[in-house]
């Protein structure tokens, strides 16, 4: 049985790679063009293209996503947005997903993909996490895409969750972030991407229903980034305990 679905996993990858490809050189001109919008009009023209790219890549690769709590996201306001990350599944869900134009924060080294670095830059906040000069421009550059009326998306874990926890450690960024910027924390927690893409199993791909869920605002007021960090760390961790075993 565990043969053929690795044998399954492989050609399922094949296809989610075809799919991923063909539809990418479809929306690379759209996407490029958007540079031209002013912002933030410009990133939401950006996420609403790559949410109807993603929509149709998760529909033909048989990952259907669900998405529950956008009502949290109040109208004219922006928030940090905080998300576990299991997966590169994660990646394609976060920006296209999240109500409103918003940014990510990347890694600088995939820009260097060839036609999907484009998208990526598009939508990204690059840094360098080897160099603390790269690091203090990013926090810089986070802050002003608050200001300037978009969420900032950051997986507070660092780099993917390879151990058997619900989450890693956070790191404290996202949470001086916000309560530098003053801005509300909403956590979100995306559901069965392990599943789809397992981390350390090269070229595997198997179809698994997601769900991606916003959790209701965490103020900041009368609060020190550690403690904001402890309350959405211990937040997400009990509604990941509590809701994982539904899907």
């Amino acid at each position: 049985m565990a043969l053929i679905k690795n044998i399954l996993g492989r050609i399922f990858a094949l296809w989610a790679m075809l799919v991923f490809t063909a539809t990418l050189f479809i929306i690379i001109i759209p996407v490029c063009l958007t540079f031209l919008i002013k912002e933030p009009a410009g990133t939401e023209v950006y996420r609403r293209i790559t949410k109807i790219w993603m929509q149709v890549f998760l529909t033909l690769s048989g990952c259907f996503l669900s998405v529950k709590g956008k009502q949290n996201f109040a109208k004219g306001k922006t928030y940090v947005v905080v998300c576990n990350h299991n997966s590169l599944m994660d990646v394609p869900l976060t920006t296209p997903f999240v109500p409103g134009a918003n940014k990510t924060i990347g890694k600088k080294s995939f820009k260097k993909i060839p036609v999907f670095g484009w998208v990526y830059i598009r939508g990204s906040i690059l840094v360098d996490r080897s160099s603390d000069e790269s690091r203090r421009r990013s926090f810089e550059e986070m802050k002003r895409t608050l200001q300037h009326g978009l969420h900032m998306v950051i997986y507070p874990e660092g780099t993917r969750n390879r151990t058997t926890d619900p989450l890693k450690s956070f790191f404290d960024g996202a949470f001086k972030l916000a309560v530098d910027s003053k801005k509300e924390i909403i956590p979100a927690i995306i559901f069965n991407t392990r599943r789809v893409l397992p981390p350390g199993k090269p070229f595997f791909f198997w179809p698994h229903r997601l769900h991606m869920h916003f959790l209701p605002p965490i103020p900041v007021e009368n609060i020190t980034a550690k403690e904001l960090k402890e309350k959405v760390f211990k937040t997400m961790w009990d509604y990941y305990l509590q809701n994982s075993k539904k899907f």
